[in-house]
């Protein structure tokens, strides 16, 4: 997209928001960048130049834009989209593995050398690994800084820096302002209600629109009892995380989603933040992706009805995958109440920060379910045989599965295990792994939506009627499970 000189103009000119995140707009004479809807008036064409991240920005010695404040704008799709080494490089770096592994260990989780990786995100992202994480750094530092009354010295921790001194030299850098000035500037801290004591409040930005009703509806009727709730509005959940434990609150709002987070150790919350993007899809392009699905006439009415539907995912991956098993042939309350015995026999316990909450636990590891005797479950025979077969695989390494997965890999390597067909394995693609292209033709509410709008019903003649809607499949089954009548389409009252 930077590369397209002539369209980042227009788009800057147009002060278009649909290509936040997708390219910075630096600027020659002020060295200054911005996100393309900055509000300022447009600098003249000559005097502009285009970087895709902000991170090359920086890197470039341009500093943020006071009132777009383009480090704070969602981060680029394309990353989401795509599963190549770049892709799932990008998105290892914002779930923080430099801060905690450094670049070695970014390459070793892709399985190339650090030089390798240097080369192939300095050509695609004009910056390193090292600068991407910096970059990353400031603007968890920013967020702190404006939204949450925490010491500066807990906000460099926190942010992921390593000393008070780097912190201060890298905020006056980035944003050409001192730590305190930034604080002063943003006035009174935003708040979205009430703040438990101990808990951070941020604002998760999105692009519009969005649809809330099938992304908490699904999360909140699939909640697992002791690890999710909804309640006063929001969806709650326990997180584990490298350092500790945490505790989040989600609630929509008509521009951001609310988040309150309490967490054990505060080096865990650039995580905890990706972690939270990532599960509700917030860095989706909901306008190419319905844009797209609209050139079906059968699909276009229910995307007119109630754009900017999301894929729902998960904050860890291991546990969906174990949940997938849970859920097979069975329905939403029966799956609920598998995965909550689980969580009362082998999960950890937690302390709820909110004394009125209902969460107790965190979901059980694989290594705390690796010695589960499959006995002790009441679940068919073979599918105690296929959970424990997963639970040893995630135990073990031998089956990794996360943000940074090769979808197609983690595809065959399920495929492997007994008791894993097509939609067990879409499903964990999906929901698990982010696959925009992962599709459910066998799923029964798919397959009646199907059925009901007029399009193939069987699976074979459904899929081949759907490679149009490829690469944003996993979006399509989302319109089409919201004909129905099911409580993952609804916000709860």
């Amino acid at each position: 997209m930077y590369t397209d000189t002539d369209r980042c103009v227009r788009a800057v000119q147009s002060k278009d928001a649909r290509f936040d995140g997708w390219f910075f707009t630096a600027v020659l004479t002020t060295r200054i960048y911005c996100r393309p809807s900055c509000p300022a008036v447009p600098p003249k064409a000559r005097n502009m130049t285009f970087l895709p991240s902000a991170a090359a920005c920086q890197q470039a010695g341009f500093r943020a834009c006071k009132r777009c404040r383009p480090d704070t704008s969602p981060g680029s799709p394309e990353w989401n989209a795509r599963a190549d080494s770049v892709a799932r490089a990008v998105r290892l770096i914002q779930d923080g593995v430099v801060d905690r592994e450094g670049v070695p260990g970014l390459a070793a989780r892709l399985g190339y050398s650090t030089r390798q990786v240097e080369r192939q995100l300095n050509a695609e992202l004009g910056a390193g690994p090292l600068a991407l994480a910096r970059a990353q750094r400031a603007q968890t530092a920013r967020l702190l800084i404006e939204t949450s009354e925490l010491p500066m010295a807990d906000v460099a921790f926190a942010a992921g820096f390593s000393s008070i001194r780097t912190f201060n030299d890298t905020v006056r850098e980035v944003f050409a302002l001192a730590p305190g000035e930034l604080r002063r500037r943003a006035g009174t801290t935003h708040r979205d209600g009430p703040r438990l004591p101990g808990s951070i409040a941020l604002r998760l930005p999105y692009r519009a629109p969005l649809n809330p009703d099938n992304l908490f509806g699904h999360l909140a009727a699939t909640a697992v009892p002791g690890v999710e709730e909804w309640r006063a509005g929001a969806y709650r959940r326990t997180l584990r995380l490298p350092y500790g434990t945490g505790v989040v609150s989600l609630s929509p709002r008509p521009d951001h989603i609310g988040c309150q987070l309490a967490l054990t150790d505060l080096r865990d919350l650039t995580l905890a933040i990706s972690r939270c993007r990532w599960m509700l899809d917030l860095d989706a392009d909901p306008e190419a992706v319905d844009a797209h699905l609209r050139t079906d006439p059968l699909l276009a009415p229910l995307v007119d009805k109630a754009p900017g539907r999301r894929v729902p995912r998960t904050v860890d991956a291991a546990e969906f995958a174990v949940r997938a098993v849970l859920g097979q042939q069975v329905s939403t309350a029966a799956a609920r109440t598998h995965a909550a015995r689980l969580v009362t026999a082998h999960g950890e316990p937690v302390a709820d920060p909110d004394p009125e909450g209902g969460l107790t636990h965190l979901f059980p590891s694989p290594q705390a379910l690796a010695g589960l005797d499959p006995e002790s479950l009441a679940l068919p025979r073979s599918r105690r045989t296929t959970l424990a077969t997963l639970v040893s695989a995630l135990a073990d390494g031998s089956l990794p599965l996360g943000i940074d997965s090769d979808w197609e890999a983690a595809r065959a390597r399920l495929a492997a295990l007994p008791g894993f067909g097509p939609w067990t394995t879409e499903l964990i693609a999906m929901r698990a792994l982010g696959d925009p292209d992962a599709f459910l033709p066998s799923d029964l509410g798919v397959r009646q939506a199907a059925q009901e709008l007029g399009l193939p019903s069987t699976p074979a003649a459904l899929t081949a009627r759907a490679a149009g809607w490829r690469p944003w499949r996993a979006y399509a089954v989302q319109y089409l499970w919201a004909t129905g009548d099911h409580p993952i389409n609804h916000l709860p009252v």
